[in-house]
């Protein structure tokens, strides 16, 4: 069965791109990463796509008139390298409502909070804030509405007592690295499917869009 050629959209340092190439790299895996797009020459994440043998495309977006040219300089960088699926990962840019459009269902992202909850930036301030117990992070379609759209994964993990943002932060960012995976082999197996607004997750075995609570517990 061919791979689901993938393409990975990052600004900064590529930890959620690590996870992904980690996972990739397992020969049964049901996605290559094809492309690695950065619109900024000094993100670190560059360097892991290198060292891992992958394709790089700087595209500055200060380079482009607008948003609008700056999104046909993307898509035509990942119809050029047959892309089937693009992951944003800390892509710091507004994507234009025609750039989701055209990979509409082909586009996904990972945001930091248990969505429609915490949209936005600030998101660990902002569950604290709120005195939630669980925050967490999803891995969801993209829609023109920001932190929108079919919801494929999320995994939660505890507030515990003395988080602050960074604390919180960094728990968070560790089921990240499990969650992007599992939606990517999930999407890569043909087992998502839209209806309207949802993500529907055919049953494959233990996978069925959220993490084991196991995998999510804090260290001792």
């Amino acid at each position: 069965m061919a791979r689901l050629k993938v393409a990975v959209l990052i600004s900064g340092r590529g930890s959620n791109l690590q996870s992904l190439i980690d996972a990739c790299a397992a020969p049964d895996f049901p996605a290559e990463i094809k492309l690695v797009i950065s619109n900024r020459a000094d993100a670190a994440g560059l360097a892991r796509a290198a060292k891992a043998g992958i394709a790089t495309a700087i595209i500055p977006h200060r380079d482009y008139a607008n948003r609008e040219a700056f999104d046909a300089a993307l898509t035509a960088a990942l119809d050029k390298a047959g892309i089937e699926l693009v992951c944003l990962a800390g892509f710091m840019r507004l994507l234009t409502a025609g750039f989701v459009a055209r990979w509409r269902d082909r586009l996904v992202n990972i945001h930091p909070s248990l969505l429609p909850s915490f949209p936005g930036l600030d998101t660990h301030a902002r569950a604290l804030a709120a005195g939630v117990r669980f925050s967490g992070c999803t891995v969801h379609f993209v829609r023109e509405e920001m932190d929108s759209g079919p919801i494929i994964v999320q995994a939660a993990v505890p507030v515990l007592p003395g988080d602050d943002p960074e604390r919180l932060a960094a728990r968070v960012l560790a089921a990240e690295h499990k969650a992007y995976p599992l939606a990517l082999k999930l999407i890569g197996e043909g087992r998502v499917t839209i209806k309207g607004a949802r993500a529907e997750i055919a049953r494959g075995g233990a996978d069925c869009g959220a993490l084991p609570p196991s995998l999510l517990n804090p260290p001792d």
